[in-house]
């Protein structure tokens, strides 16, 4: 299953943010946009392995269009 993600631009004082809409609290940042990308990966897989540890359900996952319409997403990639 593919998660959407959503990602702030980053400048030269800033990394690029990531957040993953359908995974409460799951986020990360890199240095550049592939960075970011790897490292979204990266935070989805260490939040699941928590989860599973707490024996929590794994939240499944929203049209990227959900996401897109949401105003709290507006700007982001």
């Amino acid at each position: 299953m593919l998660y959407p993600i959503a990602i702030s631009t980053g400048d030269s004082d800033h990394a690029w943010g990531v957040e993953v809409p359908d995974i409460a609290g799951c986020f990360s940042a890199g240095d550049d946009l592939d960075d970011a990308m790897a490292m979204a990966r990266e935070a989805i897989e260490g939040h699941f392995e928590i989860l599973a540890e707490d024996g929590a359900p794994i939240p499944c996952a929203q049209k990227v269009t959900v996401h897109a319409a949401n105003p709290q997403y507006a700007g982001c990639t």
